[in-house]
């Protein structure tokens, strides 16, 4: 028997994912209405970091920004594709430091005036709603360190049994 498509219908995370995306999209028009080209918003806290403490190794970047290392090394790739960044040997061949181009330092007092205006929008959409999104965020992470997502999805997790062998 199958079951049914748990992803038929939208999940209660769906929204919030969503919102995100079409907030990205709406910064990323900031760029291009700006003549900017090939920039991402996920682009702008690595590139002002570099800017702030030179050159780093991903794994330092990723670290200093509190992503994984894996997520850090797609953004470099992506920003390496735009000219925005390069690399040069670190100490011992097997590390390699992240530089900003020129292209790149070009674009820290753009980026970092649209960090700022990003925000005090945030600030402003804050204080607009009854909820502000800070406020919420602060609120799921206490609920999380009482109780751990993983925790909360095993208490909910029901494994179906185990296909039975064939029989010779």
């Amino acid at each position: 028997m199958t079951s049914l498509d748990p992803t038929a219908s939208p999940g209660r995370w769906d929204a919030v994912h969503a919102m995100l995306a079409a907030l990205d999209a709406q910064i990323e028009t900031v760029y291009v209405e700006r003549g900017i080209e090939g920039v991402r918003p996920r682009f702008a806290y690595p590139l002002i970091r570099l800017a702030h403490t030179g050159p780093l190794t991903i794994r330092e970047l990723a670290d200093s920004l509190g992503r994984s290392h894996s997520a850090m090394s797609q953004t470099i790739t992506a920003m390496r594709r735009e000219g925005l960044v390069d690399s040069e040997l670190g100490t011992d061949a097997r590390t390699r430091r992240i530089t900003l181009t020129g292209r790149g330092r070009a674009l820290i007092p753009f980026l970092e005036a649209e960090w700022r205006a990003t925000e005090a929008a945030v600030s402003e959409l804050d204080d607009e709603i009854p909820h502000a999104l800070s406020a919420v965020v602060a609120e799921l992470e206490r609920a999380l360190a009482r109780r751990p997502m993983r925790e909360r999805i095993l208490a909910h997790l029901h494994e179906p049994p185990a296909p039975a062998e064939p029989s010779p």
